[in-house]
């Protein structure tokens, strides 16, 4: 077949299109017309077309010679004259390879070294344990090599024979013979299920899976300064690999319990402090609890409520640098009685009459003070 249209029009590119793009507009082309995967009416005669037009503007000299003289000036030279097969093999093993086809030449392997599976486990620490790390006990399941087989998966004495079907390949081959030459379908053998074996008496444990699952248990360090999302890898602690492949890993996924009193911003500690009214107008030395104990606090006369105090280096560790530490930050709040004695009445009586009863509003609102507070 010979197609009176434009090669450029038919791929659907530009006139000055690269090379590249005259590959990237083949691939989806063909994808979309070839003959064993497509169900478009006439969709053999539009891929030969296709190919046609690739198989002169992928060449540089058959390019040049279509741009000057059209197709006239190609002769025999023509695109859809080759043996597509050959010349496009690669093109068209990654196109159909998603089909379950291939050109014949190489042939995956099923019994290839395959990696083992990961498995995730999550582990909850109290705030303390987040901050300054700690040793944790951990038990998980897993799939390990069968003891009693030792993998083969056959009960021991009657060893595996080589599967007859795909002749210990694992897979079986379906040769297939279409206008772009052999194209070979592989797929895993329904007979031994890709393992190349068959197993006459299958493993009284593991019954023929060659594995057998476990409780394990490990102890495993918990650095300082993590939180709550934080993922460890312990490399080879998953599922076991397949044909001589390494095993997988296992990710512990931390959560941290919430603290009574202390919240977490980064590498800070926010802590909620409240004080009552004295202790703010006059000033005081105050207790302030920290991760690490009770600290020294000074309060000086006058304080608002709002105020935020930093205690430096008692806030959490710096994961890569436990030498690091962030700051505990205590926001100070004003502790109103809701009930007086009848002397502390008096008193704020008269505290009441000397300070007069004169208001002054505030230019920012209380979201506005709650930004500002924690920079937000």
């Amino acid at each position: 077949m010979s197609s009176n249209r434009d090669y450029y029009e038919i791929l659907g590119i530009q006139r000055n299109a690269s090379d590249d793009e005259i590959k990237a507009a083949f691939r989806k082309l063909a994808r979309q017309y070839h003959p064993d995967v497509s169900k478009e009416e006439h969709a053999e005669e539009k891929f030969k077309e296709i190919n046609e037009a690739y198989g002169v503007l992928s060449d540089s000299d058959k390019r040049a010679r279509y741009d000057r003289f059209g197709k006239e000036g190609l002769g025999g030279m023509g695109g859809f004259q080759h043996d597509y097969s050959a010349d496009f093999g690669d093109l068209f093993e990654e196109i159909l390879g998603g089909f379950g086809f291939s050109s014949g030449r190489q042939s995956r392997n099923a019994k290839r070294p395959r990696r083992g599976r990961d498995l995730q486990l999550q582990v909850t620490l109290t705030f303390e344990e987040s901050v300054f790390g700690v040793e944790k006990e951990i038990e998980f399941q897993r799939e390990e090599t069968c003891s009693r087989c030792a993998g083969s998966g056959a009960e021991p004495g009657t060893p595996p024979v080589k599967c007859s079907a795909c002749n210990g390949q694992g897979e079986v081959r379906q040769v297939r013979q279409t206008f772009l030459g052999q194209m070979v379908q592989t797929a895993t053998c329904p007979t031994c299920n890709g393992r190349g074996e068959i197993i006459s008496a299958p493993c009284k444990t593991c019954r023929g899976a060659g594995l057998e699952r476990k409780n394990v248990k490990k102890k495993v360090q918990i650095p300082a300064g993590v939180d709550v999302g934080t993922q460890i890898r312990l490399t080879n602690e998953g599922g076991p690999g397949v044909f001589g492949g390494p095993n997988g890993s296992l990710f512990i996924v931390l959560d941290v319990k919430p603290h009574q009193f202390f919240k977490r911003r980064e590498n800070d500690i926010l802590l909620n402090l409240d004080i009552n009214v004295a202790q703010a107008v006059l000033g005081a030395e105050v207790k302030v609890p920290t991760i690490d104990g009770d600290e020294k606090l000074k309060i000086p006369a006058g304080t608002q409520p709002g105020k935020i105090f930093h205690i430096k280096g008692k806030g959490v560790p710096h994961v890569r640098s436990k030498h690091q530490r962030g700051d505990q930050m205590v926001m100070v709040n004003i502790a109103i009685p809701s009930k007086l004695t009848k002397e502390q009445r008096e008193l704020f009586e008269k505290l009441a009459e000397s300070l007069g009863t004169s208001v002054k509003p505030q230019e920012k609102g209380f979201l506005d003070w709650l930004n500002d507070a924690f920079g937000g």
